[in-house]
């Protein structure tokens, strides 16, 4: 699924006392709202980019290659150095930004971290919406990527140590959920806005505004987690927020074992250097191969540019919108699914469904875009 993997504990360890309350599930579920600036951003570019108008006013040269005749190599109508730069800046600054805000969230706390990335986002979507050449688009989206990199590092952790143990893994997968509703959101905006002249690709991209809000909003209100508290010496004020999350008074035990790794990571003195000792290469290893292969498939790329695919291979600006609405809406429900079975039948089992599925419809999109273009881009009359 676009997006990321969320990974968490899994079912091993201690089973603490807890159930889940109403101030938890709607806590998370606040929290979670931080990956709607996400999903809407891979969702609403996509659609924006492949807007004529849009086109026209930022880039020129694409937009004639939308008007050549058939006999254009398909695969070269959207290559443009400056889009290129308008699309790929924001992700470069959120890798950027994931570096700052994982500081922020350890010292500052989770909330902070949240605070500033809906800041961001909510600057470089006003900047979006108001740009009046190529470079406001990219200055924007360099904010837009600050904002996405503190959301990014911050609420997973958020989630992990506000949800309850047996419920860890849905709760996780809550973040994963609003980035796929975000994504549904922007694609329904996209085929609404498109229909307005002029203006219409500047209330797709000022759209992100609204989850920009919610969580900077969110993260004004919300509690902040025990981990955070007892990472910044506040240990009764820890006990009190644990009891209340956990919703029973017997806390003791995962309290005392929170302070005790909270102590055991302040006397490491090289965290960084620590992860190549041989214990942690295991675990180090699968926590970079996991996202950099889910990444490297390329599926972030197919949701980000669905409604230009869907052009490219013979759709129409209506049905390229309206395709990619239907994409996200599946993209839903599989995240629906996913997080009914996370916890029921186990991460592992889901990985390899996914990975299945992922590996099968990929071969097909290849199959079916070389069927149609070939190796060369240029279209093939196809059998009757």
């Amino acid at each position: 699924m676009a997006g990321g993997v969320v990974i968490d504990g899994g079912k091993e360890g201690k089973d603490y006392p807890g159930k889940l309350t109403v101030h938890v599930f709607l806590t998370c579920l606040l929290a979670a709202a931080g990956g709607l600036i996400f999903g809407y951003d891979i969702g609403i570019s996509g659609g924006v980019t492949s807007m004529p108008m849009f086109l026209e006013r930022f880039f020129p040269s694409v937009y004639r290659k939308q008007l050549a005749d058939s006999g254009t190599n398909q695969y070269c109508k959207f290559n443009s150095a400056k889009l290129t730069m308008f699309t790929s800046s924001l992700y470069l600054a959120a890798l950027v930004a994931s570096v700052v805000a994982s500081f922020v969230t350890r010292k500052l706390g989770r909330r902070r971290s949240m605070f500033f990335g809906g800041l961001l986002f909510c600057a470089g979507a006003i900047l979006n919406a108001a740009a009046q050449n190529v470079a406001m688009l990219i200055i924007g989206r360099i904010l837009l990527g600050f904002g996405i990199g503190f959301a990014n590092q911050s609420v997973p952790v958020f989630l992990s140590e506000m949800a309850p143990y047996k419920h860890r893994g849905a709760l996780n997968m809550m973040f994963q959920l609003t980035i796929t509703i975000g994504i549904l959101i922007a694609n329904l905006l996209n085929y609404r806005f498109a229909k307005i002249e002029h203006y219409g690709w500047r209330l797709s991209l000022g759209g992100a505004i609204v989850p920009a809000l919610i969580i900077l909003v969110g993260s004004l209100i919300l509690p902040e987690t025990p981990n955070s508290l007892i990472e910044r010496g506040k240990v009764e004020e820890a006990k009190q927020k644990l009891i209340k999350i956990r919703g029973v008074d017997n806390v003791d035990t995962e309290l005392q074992d929170l302070i005790a790794a909270s102590e055991a990571s302040k006397k490491v003195e090289h965290p960084w250097r620590s992860l190549l000792n041989r214990q942690y290469r295991p675990p180090l290893t699968f926590s970079i191969a996991i996202p950099m292969f889910q990444q490297l498939t390329g599926i972030n790329v197919i949701m980000f540019y669905a409604p230009v695919l869907f052009k490219t291979i013979g759709f129409g600006d209506d049905a390229s919108l309206i395709s990619a609405v239907i994409t996200g809406g599946v993209n839903v429900i599989a995240t629906l699914v996913s997080i009914y079975g996370v916890d029921k039948w186990g991460r592992r089992s889901l990985f390899l469904q996914g990975g299945l599925q992922m590996l099968v419809f990929q071969i097909l999109v290849t199959i079916f875009i070389g069927w149609k273009f070939g190796v060369t881009g240029n279209a093939v009359d196809l059998p009757k």
